[in-house]
């Protein structure tokens, strides 16, 4: 039995989260406490004590002293749990999401890129 050489295996989708290389996406673990929240999507912001166990979607104004990194992939928070964030990079602004009835502000956006995460407006196609 032979083999078909121009069959497709796999795909790798592009869901539009990541702009451009340039700052480099940084990638670290943060730990989630077990919260009523359930699944936390890729894109979230988040916020939380630095190197703490307290990160949870940004649901109010940056405050000092907060670490903010954007998550790399779905979280479920029914249990403690550690999961996987951007440190820094460049992210589409439309592809970001918060808090369920919160929106990002401008003093947000200021916050994330003096962290390192910048933020661009970019088309879907």
């Amino acid at each position: 039995m032979s083999k078909r050489l121009d069959e497709n295996i796999g795909a790798v989708g592009y869901d539009g989260l990541i702009v451009s290389n340039d700052p480099v996406a940084d990638v670290v673990t943060v730990e989630f406490p077990d919260t009523p929240a359930g699944i936390v999507k890729r894109g979230t912001v988040i916020s939380g004590t630095p190197g703490g166990k307290d990160f949870a979607a940004l649901a109010a104004a940056v405050a000092d002293g907060k670490a903010l990194y954007v998550l790399a992939d779905d979280v479920d928070t029914a249990v403690s749990t550690t999961g996987t964030a951007y440190r820094t990079g460049h992210f589409a602004r439309n592809k970001l999401t918060v808090a369920e009835g919160y929106t990002l502000t401008a003093a947000d956006e200021e916050a994330l890129r003096k962290s390192g995460i910048l933020l661009s407006d970019a088309l879907d196609y």
